[in-house]
């Protein structure tokens, strides 16, 4: 009897010759298929598959071509951490004011967010009022930076995946909740190396007052070789264990990274193709230069008088001059080549809103401190890129990883943490001007129209750079990685067309 005929119940029974060649058929159908890509005899226009960066091992940083023509040559994200609370800044909601005090609609008594029972709605804390000829109404919390308006494109859609500021800040800076993954920056810089021979690739700058939440997470190179990761200074401690030795002359100094760089050549003589060594020697070489470099990056009084009281360096208040000195450093990191600078403005402290932006107790009397702290030297920074010619070419995101809600907390005056719907700004190479993008509900409480999210940003920033998100990536542990995970697509609503 024929093995392979139908059961009784219409089911094909094994047939083990039959298996056994099928399976044969599918594998090398499989190994044809990867074949022909890996020879991009498959690519066509929808074309997914990886694309690599060629990185030099003994020149890791080199400047490498973008997939595309990029609108964008840098980037700087300035990033407040602790959660800025939309609604009392960017986000203008007429009906929370008309409906202030009351219930949230919907919304059963004691309903809990992230800390605990939410109260009544309550109105913005700070006025709106229309800015620039695109009238766009903005709060007076940020009256220097609401000047700026019509430079700004406003998405007010954005979402994000966790409510807890360390996995929120890990999202926006890296595109996951948990920690191990490459920034941004990271991807940045491993894309398109750097334009600057004796600077890195990627800085952070911390905020005078401590490290956000997250860390170092926030500009960690992940699994990417370490060469990528993003190198922490500030205007007013450069850099960390860069200074030749107390009782060493520069000569011997100069001598000695003489001698180790012949040792380490003939050391990777041996080992031929060890990329993390290359890697290694490339760091220290450019932590060399650096000695020269960042001494001469850092000298703010290179600037003009004009320029320092612009910014605020002058302000009597440590904290407001120092974050304003941060700023005119990340100009001139800028303009020296530096691919991607990520400026902090808040620090994680033990205590509410005491280094940032979260305000669960007291919003207004914690906002009325930090806001100017940022308020003038940021708007300084994009007035000043902009004067300089170099905001036709840098793309500037203000960001914070998540918002509030509509509500105080029950028994407080301020308000809990909300992922549901926030604001993201950008500025600059390739967005829109004077445009919003996006909307949440009436209330300000959840994203409701054009919904984005981190990964759709991510995807918009690396388009910018001329890069497809849905094709760089690295391979790590079997699985090909990509800043924007499986997720995110390219918000072209909101670029210019030229």
């Amino acid at each position: 009897m024929n093995r392979s005929h139908l059961s009784s119940h219409g089911r094909a029974l094994l047939n083990r010759r039959h298996f056994l060649n099928d399976a044969a058929q599918g594998l090398a159908g499989i190994a044809l298929t990867q074949l022909l890509t890996k020879s991009r005899l498959l690519a066509s226009e929808g074309d997914h598959s990886p694309i690599r960066p060629v990185v030099q091992p003994d020149h890791p940083l080199a400047p490498r071509a973008a997939h595309f023509a990029p609108k964008a040559k840098r980037v700087v994200v300035i990033f407040c951490s602790g959660a800025v609370s939309h609604i009392d800044s960017w986000d203008y909601k007429p009906e929370l004011i008309r409906l202030d005090g009351q219930p949230m609609p919907g919304q059963k008594e004691g309903f809990v967010t992230f800390q605990g029972e939410n109260g009544n709605l309550a109105a913005p804390l700070y006025p709106f009022r229309p800015r620039g000829q695109s009238g766009k109404m903005v709060s007076d919390l940020f009256p220097q930076l609401a000047d700026m308006a019509d430079e700004m494109c406003f998405l007010h859609s954005m979402t994000a995946k966790s409510n807890t500021h360390g996995p929120a800040e890990n999202q926006m800076s890296t595109g996951f909740i948990f920690d191990g993954f490459p920034s941004m920056g990271s991807w940045a810089s491993y894309a398109l190396g750097s334009e600057a021979e004796d600077l890195p690739a990627f800085v952070a700058i911390p905020d005078p007052r401590g490290v956000p939440q997250a860390g170092v997470n926030n500009w960690s190179n992940g699994f990417l070789p370490a060469v990528f990761q993003g190198t922490p200074f500030n205007a007013q401690k450069p850099i960390y264990n860069l200074s030749v030795p107390a009782g060493v002359s520069r000569t011997a100094d100069s001598a000695a990274r003489d001698l180790l760089q012949r040792l380490n050549e003939r050391h990777l003589e041996k080992y031929p193709g060890d990329f993390e060594l290359s890697a290694r020697i490339a760091s220290y070489e450019l932590a060399a230069k650096m000695q020269l470099s960042v001494p001469e990056v850092s000298d703010l009084s290179r600037e003009s008088k004009t320029t320092l009281a612009d910014y605020g360096v002058d302000d009597p208040d440590p904290i407001r001059s120092g974050f304003a000195k941060n700023c005119v450093l990340a100009r001139r990191l800028l303009e020296r080549g530096v691919r991607f600078v990520q400026l902090f403005n808040g620090a994680y402290a033990m205590g509410e809103g005491i280094g940032n932006w979260d305000g669960h107790k007291k919003l207004k009397e914690q906002y009325d401190k930090h806001a100017p702290i940022l308020d003038r030297p940021a708007a300084a920074l994009l007035r000043d890129l902009e004067q300089r010619g170099l905001l036709e070419d840098t793309l500037v995101v203000w960001t914070t990883e998540f918002g509030r809600m509509p509500t105080f907390q029950k028994g407080a005056s301020g308000r809990d943490h909300n992922p549901n719907g926030f604001t993201v700004w950008l500025a600059g190479a390739g967005v829109k001007r004077g445009f919003s993008y996006g909307a949440t509900d009436d209330l300000g409480f959840k994203a409701v129209a054009d919904v984005a999210t981190i990964y759709d940003l991510h995807a918009t920033i690396l388009h910018l750079l001329g890069l497809d998100h849905e094709r760089l990536s690295y391979y790590h542990n079997g699985i090909e990685r990509r800043l924007t995970d499986v997720h995110g697509r390219v918000l072209r609503e909101i670029l210019t067309q030229s």
